[in-house]
């Protein structure tokens, strides 16, 4: 069976292979939007309705997109698992391994997927993330 710390860093690693995903469904959203032709009214509109109708369209249309909306529903789920993962172990040690490994894997995935990084800095910052979850968890 999977230990506490395993399940953890697992919430991390999902959480930062779907942010870095999401970031690129979420890059689609944008050219989706651009390529809208809107009138200068729809682009910013004045009544209080209006303003409401305009962002759920914006939240619809990015829930749209698969490569959005697949990641986001995956990174839910293992938001789930985070909660449940609270409930049996000591915040202080939960949340920093969790975070941290989020923050590495999300650099290491961004990279993966071809992002403009500094990649030198990216695994420097990956190794004393890792080094420091040691440090937590033993």
């Amino acid at each position: 069976m999977i230990g506490e710390v395993e399940k953890m860093i697992a919430v991390g690693l999902v959480w930062g292979a779907t942010n870095a995903i999401m970031r690129r469904g979420a890059l689609l959203w944008d050219q989706a939007l651009e390529s809208t032709s809107r009138s200068p009214q729809q682009a910013n509109p004045s009544k209080p309705l209006d303003k409401v109708l305009a962002s759920v369209n914006s939240w619809l249309t990015l829930l749209s997109i698969w490569q959005y909306s697949v990641p986001f529903l995956i990174n839910l789920s293992a938001s789930a698992t985070f909660f449940a993962i609270l409930s049996q172990t000591p915040i202080s040690l939960t949340v920093p391994v969790t975070n941290a490994t989020t923050f590495a894997s999300t650099a290491v995935f961004g990279m993966l997927l071809g992002e403009k990084t500094l990649a030198g800095h990216a695994l420097l910052g990956t190794g004393l993330i890792v080094v420091g979850v040691w440090l937590c968890i033993t």
